[in-house]
């Protein structure tokens, strides 16, 4: 039986850029699909969401909206498109309505790793890239983190406070790949988020990074949203 939804959308996180997605993407085209990377500034939830909204406004059917860590925020907002059939976070954030990342993060469960955020510089955050890989990407060859350290995209204080107003993870099937192993968002407020939204959650193995250090498992969960023919609700 041939798929309804041919189409994959993919929406990048804090800190980093839509090139991490090139083993996913590898996979999903090689599967058939036509995937689409959105290439957004993380300047501003509401510019971030705009930029993912031109993307979905040039698909030419159904797509599934894929959100990793900030990338979660953005499609929960944009994720209202007529084009969007289903939703997938991978080690993301899933805000209700008046949340944000900021508010989903200003109770840390006790014990948790907190992330080496250095503070704030014209309005832009960036991770100590001395620590970056132990909490971004702790299960990447160390040339290849530190290679993510250096090439940080500054990821606005505005983006981080941008509230969502219309979570579209109440209207549309989402699914949740926890990474068990991540240092950026501890793995039970990972489950709690997926729980809330009524995701459909797999775990497995894996630091933040979890989309470029193991690719097969974000593209599977992508094609079982695909596969399960989301119907709009």
């Amino acid at each position: 039986m041939g798929r309804s939804v041919l189409n994959v959308v993919l929406v990048h996180g804090g800190f980093v850029d839509g090139s991490g997605w090139q083993g996913v993407y590898d996979l999903l085209t090689a599967d058939g699909f036509q995937v689409s990377v959105v290439q957004h500034a993380t300047a501003s939830l509401a510019g971030d969401v705009e930029a993912t909204r031109w993307v979905l406004d040039a698909q030419d059917g159904p797509a599934v909206l894929v959100g990793h860590s900030y990338g979660g925020a953005v499609i929960s907002e944009a994720g209202i498109h007529d084009n969007v059939a289903a939703l997938v976070y991978v080690a993301a954030f899933v805000p209700d309505e008046g949340e944000s990342v900021g508010t989903l993060t200003d109770n840390p469960p006790p014990g948790a790793p907190v992330p080496p955020i250095l503070p704030p510089r014209d309005g832009l955050l960036l991770l100590d890239p001395e620590r970056f890989a132990e909490s971004f990407a702790g299960d990447l060859p160390a040339a290849q983190a530190a290679f993510m350290a250096d090439a940080q995209l500054p990821w606005g204080v505005a983006a981080l406070c941008g509230t969502v107003t219309k979570p579209a993870w109440r209207d549309r099937p989402s699914w949740y790949l926890v990474a068990a192993d991540d240092r950026m968002i501890p793995p039970p407020v990972q489950r709690a988020m997926a729980e809330r939204a009524g995701a459909t959650t797999v775990e497995t193995p894996g630091s933040h990074a979890i989309y470029v250090a193991n690719p097969r498992a974000v593209a599977d969960l992508i094609k079982q949203a695909a596969d399960s023919r989301p119907a709009m609700r």
